[in-house]
């Protein structure tokens, strides 16, 4: 059986850069022939290379790829902060107010309502 584009020798060796030695048998595309079903240019790629999207800081300390730290307005800070006092979880009916209110999204204000929930517990612990 032939070893073509797609196959797991194929993949090992072309993720490797091609250093690896031709198996006896294996079709090897040329360097110049891509799979048809892989875009050259992915939107991932693109919006890595783009930098950030609104409401994003580009930060230069890239521990992890993904997402980058959202930087809240203070009108954007002051109404979570609102809602948390009066209520510590948010509802989902909440959570889509906000989000259509403050332009984020329903990940972005569950996100924040977690890390805020750590920051009170640990100002509460340190306080004791």
């Amino acid at each position: 059986m032939e070893k073509g584009p797609f196959s797991v020798e194929w993949l090992a060796q072309s993720s490797r850069g091609g250093g690896a030695r031709e198996m006896p048998g294996e079709c090897r595309p040329s360097p110049l022939q891509t799979p048809p079903s892989v875009p050259a240019d992915s939107a991932r790629e693109r919006e890595a290379a783009e930098g950030s999207s609104p409401g994003h800081e580009a930060g230069s300390e890239s521990s992890a790829p993904g997402r980058s730290r959202t930087k809240f307005s203070a009108a954007q800070l002051q109404e979570l902060e609102r809602s948390f006092r009066e209520q510590r979880y948010i509802g989902a009916g909440e959570k889509r107010r906000l989000a259509a209110v403050l332009n984020l999204s329903q990940s972005q204000i569950k996100t924040w309502f977690q890390n805020r929930r750590m920051k009170f517990k640990r100002q509460t612990q340190d306080a004791r």
